[in-house]
């Protein structure tokens, strides 16, 4: 069986240098490099139950997302694998669905994961308290809990929200209806505000008959909800869906009660999903910077676990309109804010 002493002859280093480029430590590009090679071409494989008893770290990073289906988090799911695996970190993954909270802080409990990234939250979660209180080290991504202290990274869902009510009004619609997401979430009640206050100050607050309260993110949700609101006598004539699947569902509801998209109704979306701009949804949407938000937890998160007393940072980033056919590829009228993150001390990034 190989030993990372064949490695260390093999490379032309030393075996101390084996040991830091294989866990991650600090070696040049070009030594790590070698390093691996020589590592595949005799079949090395780290004795990782070793180097947990050495160091307290098994290298492995929990995360946990909520429903598989919306493509919103296969995507995120994606760049923070990628980030990590560069990084030297496994990833163990747990859908929320059910009891995946639960499990994942049992798991940092009993020492099998590091950290863990919720990309799904809520203030009501009672098990991720406890694990704070202990001091575990958590990130979230995508969606927070202010009154959580924990490293947050998100994007800035109330502006985001404010600028599509903005686009609506300049582009003459006054007839604006809102399907919102699930109140608990962060992400929905953000998006909503920011939408809702905008129009109120704007001078064309939004009827409540025209305010759908969100029970799921969901294509079928949309569906129903956009169906309904297009029966009714004085239909609207744009629709603002709290999140891109939500869209899906009011372009198909659209198509099926034959009211033409662009022509006689607006729809917008938000995260931009990649099959946003496939052709058969062309859906004008909210940008929000995925891979970005992912990249920056995971690193928090790692920076967590090699210093824990560290200052919390909440991390959040701007988002663009990005428009498209169900809007008739109307632009927006002025240009997108850069993207740019604050800490909580109100520092740029």
């Amino acid at each position: 069986m190989a030993t990372s002493r064949d490695v260390a002859r093999i490379a032309g280093v030393s075996q101390a240098t084996v040991s830091r480029a294989l866990s991650n430590g600090k070696v040049s590009a070009a030594t790590r490099k070698k390093i691996m090679e020589a590592a595949a071409s005799v079949g090395y494989v780290p004795n990782l139950g070793a180097r947990a008893m050495k160091t307290g770290r098994v290298e492995t990073i929990g995360v946990v997302v909520a429903d598989l289906t919306n493509p919103f988090y296969p995507e995120i799911l994606g760049a923070l694998t990628e980030y990590l695996d560069k990084a030297g970190q496994k990833v163990t993954l747990w859908n929320s669905d059910g009891p995946g909270n639960d499990a994942a802080l049992e798991a940092i409990n009993a020492g099998s994961i590091d950290g863990i990234i919720f990309t799904t939250v809520t203030e009501a979660s009672a098990p991720l308290r406890a694990a704070l209180a202990k001091r575990s080290p958590v990130v979230l991504i995508n969606r927070v809990v202010e009154t959580l202290q924990c490293d947050q990274v998100a994007s800035d869902n109330a502006t985001g929200g404010s600028a599509i009510a903005d686009y609506l009004l300049a582009n003459g619609h006054t007839e604006i209806a809102l399907i919102g997401g699930p109140p608990a979430a962060s992400t929905a009640r953000d998006r909503t505000r920011g939408f809702t206050q905008r129009l109120l100050e704007s001078g064309a607050p939004l009827r409540a008959d025209r305010i759908v309260e969100g029970t799921s993110f969901s294509h079928d949700y949309g569906y129903t909800a956009t169906k309904t609101l297009l029966e009714s006598p004085d239909r609207p004539t744009a629709i603002f869906c709290s999140n891109d699947l939500i869209a899906f569902g009011a372009l198909d509801a659209a198509r099926a009660v034959k009211v033409a998209v662009p022509e006689d109704l607006w729809i917008v979306g938000y995260d931009d999903i990649a099959m946003g701009a496939w052709p058969a949804f062309d859906l004008t949407t909210m940008h929000q910077p995925t891979r970005t938000m992912a990249e920056a937890g995971a690193e928090a998160l790692l920076e967590r676990i090699e210093n824990p007393d560290a200052p919390y940072k909440t991390l959040t980033f701007r988002s663009h309109l990005v428009p498209r056919g169900s809007t008739a590829c109307t632009p927006v009228s002025a240009p997108p804010s850069e993207a740019a993150a604050v800490d909580s001390a109100g520092r740029r990034y």
